[in-house]
């Protein structure tokens, strides 16, 4: 099968009880996958997935490795059908996602730091003080010169650029509210509080960063199978000292998704979103809409993409 396109990895915030459980009913590569992360964390995380409670998928030291978890059982049933992409890329935790397709980590390494990633990063800032903002509507430059005007008094920073008209703020809660409201001010069309407590990709997290560096150290990383495109600096990496790197710098750096799906959109024409929900490949529409999106998350969208790739 021709391997003109890009597989997509999710983050967080893609979660909901049930993920993956129709591609582990329906094939024993995305079981073994499950069983695999249930022995490198030491609970049932397929029951969590599957069956909830919600509130518990929630924490983020479950929800990175589940997320993680569904997409690569997603992943290696795309594999069995003969699917190899071209390139690749994750969001912020999907890139953890992306090298384990890869074979940059092995899967349960990979299980076992988001994991830890979760907690560190939970440990780095007490609940209520920090949080995280969408901003639609405003061209990313506008919203940097306001994060910086707010910047004096407290901490607040670009955290993803995710399309060319929605950019995602992180810092301390006061100052992501009175960032909001400035944005509001200078004709932002929507701002929205997200549901996270941890706010990622910003100075905040500088304590989780070097802890988890500690963890990244402890973990082989080889050259990936294919090229990824990694969030820190929207560049391919193909080395796996390359990939180390960036997972350490990629907690308090933005996630540069936009330039990441221009270069992304510039080497194949289709993306398939593989793992929970399809904010990715809606994002993709909004940044190329020449590019087929498509996705995988259960057998009904297995077989939507399987179809659609055996026409080309």
């Amino acid at each position: 099968m021709a391997t003109n396109y890009a597989f997509l990895f999710p983050g967080q915030g893609s979660q909901y009880p049930g993920m993956g459980k129709e591609l582990c009913d329906n094939f024993s590569e995305a079981r073994e996958v499950f069983e695999q992360a249930n022995e490198a964390l030491g609970y049932d995380l397929a029951s969590l997935c599957f069956q909830g409670p919600e509130e518990e998928l929630k924490q983020t030291e479950k929800t990175q490795p589940a997320i993680l978890t569904a997409s690569i059982a997603a992943a290696r049933v795309l594999e069995k059908e003969g699917l190899k992409p071209a390139i690749t890329a994750g969001h912020s935790l999907g890139e953890y996602s992306a090298l384990a397709a890869a074979g940059s980590i092995s899967f349960m390494d990979a299980a076992r730091v988001t994991a830890k990633r979760g907690r560190f990063m939970q440990d780095a800032v007490p609940d209520g003080v920090g949080a995280m903002a969408a901003i639609l509507g405003l061209e990313s430059r506008k919203v940097e010169e306001i994060c910086s005007r707010v910047s004096r008094t407290g901490k607040v920073s670009a955290a993803n650029y995710n399309s060319p008209i929605q950019v995602v703020i992180a810092g301390e809660k006061s100052a992501v509210e009175e960032a909001m409201e400035e944005a509001g001010k200078e004709g932002a069309k929507k701002m929205v509080l997200l549901p996270m407590s941890v706010p990622s990709h910003c100075d905040l997290m500088v304590p989780a960063r070097e802890r988890l560096s500690l963890e990244l150290d402890k973990i082989s990383f080889a050259d990936p199978s294919f090229p990824l495109i990694a969030n820190v600096n929207a560049l391919e990496t193909r080395s796996g000292l390359d990939a180390r790197k960036n997972l350490k710098g990629q907690l308090t750096s933005p996630v540069r998704w936009v330039e990441s799906m221009e270069r992304i959109a510039g080497a194949v024409k289709t993306v398939i979103e593989v793992g929970p929900g399809k904010v990715l490949i809606g994002l993709m529409k909004r940044i190329n809409k020449d590019i087929q999106c498509l996705n995988v998350e259960d057998m009904q969208s297995l077989e939507k993409t399987m179809n659609a790739m055996k026409e080309h």
